[in-house]
């Protein structure tokens, strides 16, 4: 089991704010790509903020897009739909995603539209 899987999603969700911001998007553009991939509302984003959700438990209530398996790409070194793991490759999805907005795609890609 890999040691990100204990990890509360809340202590992570700063650094996926602080890099979004960095390069000129905002956080409102990262809980759209949250809410997108996981189905949580912004109240459930925040209770599972609040509550210190692990990973694990994060993405065991989340309602995954039907279209994530659409989300391909080079994430740690690793291709994203290679993945052997259910729960790592959902992680690992929402760290494309993150970094696909930092990168200034639009958000109509990023969502796969």
């Amino acid at each position: 089991m890999s040691r990100i899987f204990s990890m509360p999603f809340a202590s992570v969700y700063p650094h996926y704010v602080t890099k979004v911001e960095k390069k000129g998007r905002t956080r409102e553009e990262l809980h759209q790509v949250i809410t997108w991939l996981t189905g949580f509302d912004d109240a459930e984003l925040a209770r599972h903020l609040e509550a210190g959700t692990t990973f694990e438990e994060f993405f065991a209530d989340a309602r995954l897009h039907p279209n994530a398996s659409l989300i391909t790409g080079v994430i740690c070194g690793k291709r994203v739909e290679d993945i052997e793991d259910p729960l790592m490759q959902k992680i690992r999805y929402l760290d494309k995603l993150v970094d696909e907005i930092a990168r200034g795609k639009a958000m109509e890609k990023v969502l796969r539209a």
